[in-house]
């Protein structure tokens, strides 16, 4: 096992906030946020979860598949 070193900053996903907002923004389309969330029945909880998971997924893949072809676009040029 290594030593952090100091000042050393563990590595972040790159996606990993915008699905966090892409989550937020599904549960705040449905009236809800964390807290109310939390309130929910356990089983409905995990259903608006897993809904929410799978939008931000979707968004998640429709701005990887536009950003290819952006790149695709640049790199004819």
């Amino acid at each position: 096992m290594t030593a952090k070193e100091p000042g050393a900053r563990a590595m972040e996903d790159p996606e990993g906030k915008l699905e966090k907002a892409l989550i937020e923004e599904f549960l705040r389309s449905r009236g809800l946020d964390s807290s109310t969330l939390h309130a929910l029945p356990e089983h409905e909880a995990k259903r608006v979860l897993t809904d929410a998971s799978v939008y931000a997924a979707a968004k998640l893949a429709e701005v990887e598949a536009r950003a290819h072809f952006v790149h695709e676009i640049h790199s004819k040029e």
